[in-house]
């Protein structure tokens, strides 16, 4: 069973209090919506509290092309790519020595917030000192479901190399897709709840995970909604990229995908009441209850991803992996089995089972 090994994050330079981003949002959209003291309640309703920003509050003010915000996505993908890295490679809190660059055989690179071709692994390997032949996997797409994925790919390529050490690099950096002319509710609840994050995970496959107390990931599994692009994604026009995310996602994950986790657990001979610790993806606060009620959790195994949004908001697809770095600096019994959970765009889930050896 492959493991997971380390964990680093990069640091934003813009912590914005939540109060301040909210009198921002009520300042912008004050003409456009009637009632907008009554919207703004969704960001004290979501009980978030402060969110990271790869820019000032001010920046976000002007109209930015398209390109502009491009470039600004590949110029902070490679500053904070390169720290994540350098943290995840060197975190004393995981590994008794540093990973040497030269033991990465393979890097998977997971975003949904910009474009790059050369992609931007290519261009982290410009700066870091990576092995030439270190394989590249650029993955664009999934949204929030993107850290997971990432980490179930990764799995799957150091089952087929158990000799491998692999890394996965999730940046997101939300703020760079807001649009001021977007007068839809599915912007203004964005403007409420996304932010920027980057982080890296490290896995290694089963013949040089020799760190002990580590999460062996057991299995991995995706699964897809059929016709169901209108639950989230991107609107793509010329002014960029418009969110598209609807309502229902938390009667979703009720209805559609509990029964799903259900059987994937049961693939394994395991029930909801058998995963000690819920590594979720938190989408908002409404989603992590949703994830409670359809599981039968208490608030006790939500508790970390709940803090996760409170501090950071919805990172898209690098919060899971803040999420698991707490998780791994507990002191977790060997034998404890946990269930990472993310959702994304298509409508899709990916899941991982995990257990602690």
């Amino acid at each position: 069973m492959p493991a997971i090994l380390s964990v680093g994050t990069a640091a934003m330079p813009y912590q914005v209090n939540q109060e301040k981003t909210k009198q921002y949002v009520k300042q912008l959209f004050s003409s456009s919506f009637y009632h907008i003291d009554r919207l703004l309640h969704v960001f004290d309703n979501g009980e978030i509290e402060s969110r990271a920003f790869v820019k000032p509050l001010a920046w976000y003010q002007k109209r930015h092309r398209f390109s502009e915000k491009n470039d600004l996505y590949i110029e902070s993908a490679l500053r904070y790519g390169c720290e994540a890295v350098q943290t995840c490679l060197n975190n004393a809190a995981f590994l008794s020595k540093p990973i040497g660059y030269d033991e990465i055989e393979a890097i998977f690179y997971i975003s949904t917030t910009g474009l790059a071709t050369p992609s931007m692994e290519a261009r982290i390997m410009n700066i870091l000192p990576f092995s030439p032949h270190t394989k590249r996997i650029p993955i664009w797409g999934l949204g929030c479901a993107g850290g997971a994925a990432g980490i179930a790919r990764a799995y799957e390529y150091c089952l087929a190399f158990p000799k491998a050490k692999v890394l996965v690099i999730a940046a997101e950096f939300c703020s760079l897709t807001f649009q001021p002319d977007d007068h839809s509710k599915s912007n203004f609840i964005g403007t409420s709840l996304f932010a920027d994050g980057v982080a890296c995970v490290c896995v290694a496959g089963d013949e040089v995970a020799d760190e002990a107390g580590r999460p062996r990931i057991i299995a991995a599994q995706s699964v897809l909604m059929p016709d169901s692009e209108d639950v989230m994604g991107w609107d793509v026009r010329d002014d960029g990229l418009f969110v598209i995310f609807s309502k229902d996602i938390p009667s979703l994950i009720r209805t559609w995908l509990r029964p799903r986790v259900q059987s994937f657990l049961q693939q394994h001979g395991l029930a909801f009441d058998d995963i000690s610790h819920f590594i979720a993806h938190p989408g908002g606060k409404k989603v992590i209850e949703a994830y409670e009620a359809a599981f039968g959790i208490d608030k006790e195994k939500t508790n970390i991803s709940f803090q996760v949004l409170k501090e950071f908001g919805n990172m898209s697809s690098a919060t899971v992996y803040v999420v698991l770095e707490r998780f791994m600096k507990q002191a977790i019994p060997a034998g404890d089995y946990g269930l990472m959970v993310a959702l994304g765009p298509g409508f899709s889930a990916e899941m991982i089972l995990l257990r602690w050896e």
